[in-house]
């Protein structure tokens, strides 16, 4: 059974890797393989199907592969050539405040905002939508992600 700890938990997970993306990059590490981990850890596309719509995807909105992702968060396999690395923009910290998190047996889903620190120390807003599922060795993996900017009105 999932509980609200296990999502906090891979919330916590997700944010931790991000930032370990944006410091083995800025630092000269290997932030290409610290990316694959994060996927490969936290992500379930070796379960089955995941759903994937990046912050920043427009002309091809969705990352349904593993190699997607990775074009996604680092921008080095060329998968996809509107690809900047999101990861790789020097966040500092990442946090979530969730709306609500529902919880189904095995099976979870969060909404909320993320919000992503910059090296010079202001947050960008994100909203999202996670939903995960438990894996063979009882680890909440993210099966569905969605984010997006809030709309503004001016």
């Amino acid at each position: 059974m999932v509980t609200i700890a296990d999502v906090e938990k891979a919330q916590q997970a997700w944010g931790d890797g991000i930032v370990a993306i944006a410091t083995a990059h800025s630092s000269g590490m290997d932030y290409v393989e610290r990316a694959r981990h994060h996927i490969k850890s936290l992500y379930a596309y070796d379960i089955g199907t995941v759903l994937f719509k990046p912050t920043f995807a427009a002309k091809e909105q969705f990352r349904s592969t593993f190699e997607g992702a990775l074009s996604y968060f680092v921008a080095e396999n060329g998968v996809c050539p509107e690809d900047n690395g999101f990861a790789i923009k020097n966040w500092t910290n990442v946090r979530f405040e969730n709306e609500d998190i529902v919880i189904n047996g095995t099976t979870a889903m969060a909404m909320g905002n993320y919000f992503f620190t910059t090296s010079e120390g202001e947050e960008v807003k994100v909203e999202f939508s996670f939903g995960y599922i438990v894996d063979s060795s009882g680890d909440l993996r993210i099966h569905l992600h969605h984010s997006s900017m809030p709309v503004s009105i001016d």
